[in-house]
C-alpha cells in the first residue's frame, strides 16, 4: 500500500489545522478540497499544495479519494456524510456527527451496509496526553475510578468571535459546542452512560457582538448558556459537569477522576497534550498531622499532533483490520447523551440513555503519526 487519499469537504477556519497536520503524516495524502465557494477551495489548495479543488461532487467523484473529511457546518454533517457513504468512501466527520439521533443512526446503518467506516471528532482522546492518562488509570494509579468532575466556564465566544450567533443557536451552546470534548473523555474512561439529569439557564436573552464588522449589534440566545449535568454510567461511576458561556472567571480544561486510591487530573480534553498528575489519600490523620498533599506528575512523551489524528488512526485501523478509536458509534452515543441532557434540562426529569457503546480501544503504544507504515 501507499499513502491513502483524503478529500476534504468544507474549507472554513478549522480546515487549516487539519491540512497542517494531515500534510505531515506520511500515511495519508490530501488530494482534493471541496467547498460551496469553489474560489475559497482553490485558494486553500494553493496555500497547502493540494493538487485539486472543486465542489463536494468533485471530491466524491475523485477516484483516488478513499476517506472524506467532512468539515461542513453541523447542520450539513449528515447530508454530506451520507453522500460520501453512497459514493463508497469512508468518512471522518467533525463534531457532532449530526444534530438528531435518527439521522445519525441511519448514517451508521448505511455505512455498515456499504462496508465503509465512520469516524467522529473529537480526536483529542488520541493525543499522547489523554492516552498516557488513561493508561495510568488502567494501571491502577488511583485504584478503582469512582466519579469525575469536569469544568468548562468562560465569558462566552461573543467576547472574541466576529459572528458568534451560531454558537448560541439550536445545535450549539456550551453543551453541544464544548460538551463533546468532555463527554467523549468521560465515556472513554467510564464506559457507556446509563442516565443523565441536567439543569440549564440563560444569563440573558440577547447578547452583543463585541468585535469585527458587526460589533455593537445583538443576536438572540436560543439555548441555555449554562448547563450543569449529572451523569450516571452503566459501570456505576458518576460525573458532575459544568459547561458555561456566562462566567466572569475563565476556567476550563478541568477533568478530575477520583478513585479508591487517589485522584488524577487529565489534560484539557480540547487539547492533545498537557499535564497529568495524581495525588494519593492522606491516610489516617492524627493530632498535628499534615493535611498537605503532594501532586505526583506522570511523565509522558508529548508528540506534536493535532486534529486529523483520528483520520490517520482510521487509515491504519483499516489496514490492520482493527477497530479505530474515535468511532461513529462513540460519536453517536455521546450525541445521544448530550441531547438527553438538553431534554432533561427542559423537562426537569432524569432521562435514560437508549444507546450504548462498546469499550473504547486504546491507541497502540507504538503508534507514531510521523512514521510511514503502509
Amino acid at each position: 500500500m501507499s499513502a491513502v487519499g483524503v478529500g476534504i469537504i468544507g474549507v472554513g477556519v478549522i480546515s487549516d489545522t487539519y491540512l497542517q497536520n494531515l500534510s505531515s503524516f506520511p500515511d495519508v495524502e490530501v488530494r482534493i478540497l471541496g467547498d460551496l465557494d469553489v474560489e475559497r477551495a482553490r485558494a486553500k489548495a494553493e496555500q497547502y499544495g493540494v493538487g485539486a479543488f472543486g465542489t463536494m461532487a468533485d471530491v466524491l467523484a475523485h477516484p483516488d479519494v478513499d476517506i472524506v473529511v467532512n468539515l461542513t457546518i453541523p447542520a450539513a454533517h449528515i447530508e454530506v456524510s451520507r453522500a460520501a457513504v453512497a459514493a463508497g468512501k469512508h468518512v471522518w466527520s467533525e463534531k457532532p456527527l449530526g444534530l438528531d439521533r435518527a439521522g445519525v443512526a441511519q448514517l451508521l446503518a448505511e455505512a455498515d451496509a456499504a462496508g465503509v467506516r465512520i469516524g467522529s471528532a473529537p480526536d483529542t482522546l488520541l493525543g499522547p496526553g489523554f492516552q498516557a492518562a488513561r493508561r495510568a488509570i488502567e494501571d491502577g494509579r488511583i485504584g478503582r475510578p469512582l466519579f469525575a468532575q469536569t469544568v468548562f466556564q468562560t465569558q462566552g465566544p461573543d467576547l472574541w468571535h466576529p459572528n458568534p450567533g451560531f454558537l448560541f443557536a439550536q445545535g450549539a451552546g456550551p453543551l453541544l459546542d464544548m460538551g463533546p470534548y468532555y463527554f467523549t473523555a468521560l465515556v472513554t474512561l467510564f464506559g457507556a452512560v446509563d442516565r443523565v439529569a441536567a439543569v440549564g439557564s440563560k444569563s440573558r436573552e440577547e447578547r452583543l457582538i463585541h468585535t469585527g464588522p458587526n460589533a455593537g449589534s445583538s443576536f438572540t440566545v436560543e439555548v441555555p448558556s449554562t448547563m450543569q449535568v449529572i451523569t450516571a454510567f452503566e459501570s456505576g461511576a458518576q460525573a458532575q459537569s459544568l459547561l458555561s458561556f456566562d462566567s466572569a472567571l475563565e476556567r476550563h480544561g478541568i477533568v478530575e477522576i477520583h478513585g479508591t486510591e487517589g485522584t488524577i487530573i487529565l489534560p484539557d480534553p480540547n487539547q492533545f497534550a498537557g499535564r497529568i498528575a495524581y495525588v494519593e489519600p492522606l491516610g489516617v490523620l492524627r493530632d498535628g498531622g499534615s493535611r498537605e498533599q503532594t501532586w505526583i506528575d506522570i511523565e509522558h512523551q508529548d508528540v506534536a499532533v493535532g486534529r486529523g489524528l483520528g483520520v490517520l488512526d482510521m487509515v491504519r485501523a483499516i489496514a490492520e483490520d482493527r477497530p479505530h478509536v474515535a468511532s461513529g458509534e462513540l460519536g453517536f452515543h455521546v450525541l445521544d447523551v448530550l441531547l438527553s441532557a438538553e431534554e432533561s434540562a427542559a423537562s426537569g426529569q432524569t432521562v435514560a440513555i437508549e444507546s450504548t457503546v462498546a469499550a473504547v480501544p486504546l491507541l497502540p503504544e507504538e503508534f507514531d503519526p510521523f512514521a510511514a507504515t503502509l
